[in-house]
């Protein structure tokens, strides 16, 4: 009971500042679950985001069940599911029961480009650090670099591709690489 609680509270911690979505929501995840409890590590916490980019729902929110789920089961995941959820609902209910149109008040409209200023500083974070710990040779390079492009220029192509695809596509790339170099690993043994 105790470390369901546990899950609880931190996930209704890390809810409560759920600003800017999931990547922005990475470098508070790290500090939390890698850093300070060691309930996952960087390299499971960066495979549940790319999981949860293909799963219906917000990133960070998917992340929470995953991680809920490995530390205590089906109840794990609820637990954190329904942490994760208290905090913005909370809010959310509040906001809507007491100030009719809130975000026309100027004080509001202040601290929302507040917000929009650190979530940019928080999305660029977590973009440096998958960036360091995921492109880590010319092949991985080369799969941003075919990734970036198609995404940034799928206005102009003549289907647009969806980014859960781009991921699958990635994904299937990077096995077919890998079971080529292993399959390769030997035939290179053998020839010394």
């Amino acid at each position: 009971m105790n470390s369901l609680w546990e899950l609880y509270k931190t996930f209704a911690q890390i809810g409560l500042v759920t600003f800017g979505g999931g990547y922005a929501m990475l470098p508070i995840l790290e500090r939390e679950l890698v850093d300070k409890r060691h309930w996952t590590t960087m390299d499971d916490l960066r495979d549940y985001f790319s999981i949860g980019q293909c799963t219906p729902g917000v990133i960070a929110l998917n992340v929470s069940t995953f991680i809920g789920e490995k530390r205590a089961g089906v109840k794990g995941a609820l637990v954190a599911l329904l942490g994760f959820l208290t905090g913005p609902l909370v809010i959310i209910t509040l906001i809507a029961a007491f100030l009719q149109n809130f975000a026309e008040y100027p004080v509001v409209q202040h601290a929302f480009a507040g917000i929009r200023v650190c979530v940019c500083v928080l999305i660029l974070q977590a973009v440096l650090r998958l960036w360091k710990k995921s492109v880590v040779d010319a092949t991985a390079l080369v799969i941003f670099l075919a990734v970036f492009i198609l995404n940034a220029f799928s206005s102009v192509l003549p289907v647009k591709i969806p980014a859960a695809v781009l991921v699958i596509l990635a994904g299937c790339v990077g096995m077919f690489i890998s079971l080529r170099r292993a399959k390769a690993a030997p035939t290179a043994k053998e020839g010394k």
